[in-house]
C-alpha cells in the first residue's frame, strides 16, 4: 500500500482531479471535506458555486464514491470562525483589507486539516491549488508557479511553514484548467464541467460591508471624505464600505475621477485625491514568512514582487528595517498599494517569501 494522503475536497474539479491523479500514482488516498459554513442557502450556494457549503460536500461525496476511496466531512467550523471570519472583519473595522483565502489556506487548510490529518496516520495532505512545491538546494521548501500563469495561486500560499510544505501534495499545478477539466471529463466524474467559485466563500453575494454589519454589534457609521489636507469634500456611509484605490461608488460630484487614497479609522474618515496620488514607489509589509531563505541576514535583495492576487509583479528591492519589518522600494511606482494585503517576493519561478502591507 502507498503512503496515506488526505486530500481536501471542496467538490470542484481541481480538489476532484487531485484525488483521482493521486490514486493513479499509488497514494493511499482518503477525502476529506472542511465543514467551515454551515448557515446558507443551499440554492444560494449553488448558484455561486460555493467551495465548503453543504452542496459542495454532495458533489464531493460523489466523487470519492466513483474513485473507490474513503471519504468523510471534518467540522472546522470554530478554527475558520476564528482564523479568517473574525480576522477579516476585524481587519475592515480597522480600515484594512484583508484577503481571507489566504488566513484560511495557513490556518485551516493547512494547520488544521494537516494536525488533524497527521493524527489519522496520514503522511501528506494535498490539495487542488494551482501551484507546485519544490526543495531547494538550500534544503528548504518553496513553492513553484504552476505550469498556467492564467490559473497561479503561489500568492495565496505564501504564507505556509516549512513543515506545512514537507507535508504538501499540489498535482494539479503540472496541469492547465482546460487539462484538468479534460482528465476530469475522461474519467467520467461528474464535476467536469463545474464553474470555479470565483466569491469569498461566506459572502457569496459579495456585499462584505453589509456581512460586517449584520453580523458586528458596533460598526463606524457615516464620516467624512476629506482630501489630503483634511479638507472635509462630503460624507461616506463607513470605513467598512471602502478599500485604497476604490473610484465606483464614492458618489462624490469633484468635476473630475478621484479615488480612495487612504482610510483612517482613527477619525472615520475616507482620504480623496487624484489618480497619481494612489501611486506609491515603496512599501513596509510586516509578518514575514520566509520561504526560499531564512531571511535576508541584513542584506538587500532583488525580487519580484506582487501587491494583489491580479497583480503581475514588479522590480523591487527588498531590506529589513530592524524593527522586524521590510521595507520595499519598487523600480516604477506602483497603483493602489493596499494596507492589510499580502505583498509577496518571487525569485525566479518561486516564491521567496512575503509579508502583510502596513
Amino acid at each position: 500500500m502507498g503512503k496515506k494522503v488526505v486530500v481536501g475536497m471542496s467538490g470542484g474539479v481541481d480538489s476532484s482531479v487531485a484525488a483521482c491523479l493521486l490514486k493513479e500514482q499509488g497514494y493511499d488516498v482518503i477525502g476529506v471535506t472542511m465543514q467551515i459554513w454551515q448557515e446558507e442557502e443551499p440554492e444560494k450556494v449553488e448558484e455561486n458555486g460555493g467551495c465548503c457549503g453543504l452542496s459542495a460536500v454532495d458533489d464531493a461525496r460523489r466523487v470519492a464514491w466513483s474513485l473507490g476511496i474513503p471519504y468523510y466531512v471534518m467540522n472546522f467550523r470554530r478554527e475558520f470562525k476564528q482564523a479568517v471570519m473574525d480576522y477579516f472583519m476585524s481587519e475592515y473595522l480597522h480600515g484594512r483589507t484583508p484577503n481571507p483565502c489566504i488566513a484560511c489556506n495557513r490556518f485551516v487548510k493547512w494547520e488544521a486539516l494537516l494536525s488533524r490529518s497527521l493524527e489519522i496516520g496520514a503522511d501528506y495532505i494535498a490539495t487542488g491549488h494551482y501551484a507546485r512545491i519544490m526543495k531547494l538546494p538550500n534544503g528548504r521548501y518553496t513553492i513553484r508557479n504552476s505550469v498556467t500563469a492564467a490559473k497561479d495561486q503561489t500568492y495565496a500560499l505564501y504564507n505556509l511553514t516549512q513543515e506545512q510544505l514537507s507535508r504538501t501534495l499540489m498535482p494539479v499545478g503540472d496541469y492547465t484548467k482546460d487539462e484538468i477539466r479534460k482528465i476530469a471529463g475522461e474519467r467520467g466524474l461528474a464535476v467536469a464541467k463545474k464553474k470555479d467559485s470565483m466569491e469569498i466563500c461566506f459572502i457569496p453575494d459579495n456585499d462584505y460591508a453589509g456581512f460586517i454589519e449584520k453580523t458586528v454589534e458596533h460598526v463606524p457609521g457615516p464620516g467624512n471624505f476629506v482630501d489630503k489636507n483634511g479638507t472635509v469634500l462630503g460624507r461616506h456611509k463607513g470605513i467598512t464600505h471602502y478599500t485604497v484605490g476604490q473610484r465606483k461608488g464614492l458618489n462624490l460630484s469633484m468635476g473630475k475621477p478621484v479615488f480612495v487614497t487612504e482610510i483612517r479609522p482613527e477619525t472615520n474618515e475616507v482620504v480623496i485625491g487624484d489618480n497619481d496620488d494612489v501611486f506609491s514607489d515603496r512599501l513596509i509589509c510586516t509578518n514575514l514568512n520566509w520561504m526560499a531563505v531564512e531571511g535576508l541576514n541584513g542584506k538587500e535583495h532583488a525580487v519580484m514582487a506582487k501587491i494583489r492576487y491580479s497583480h503581475k509583479g514588479a522590480p523591487c528591492v527588498i531590506r529589513e528595517r530592524g524593527d522586524g519589518t521590510v521595507e520595499c522600494r519598487f523600480e516604477t511606482p506602483q497603483r493602489a498599494i493596499t494596507p492589510g494585503q499580502a505583498v509577496v517576493f518571487y525569485e525566479d519561478d518561486h516564491v521567496f517569501g512575503g509579508g502583510t502591507i502596513l
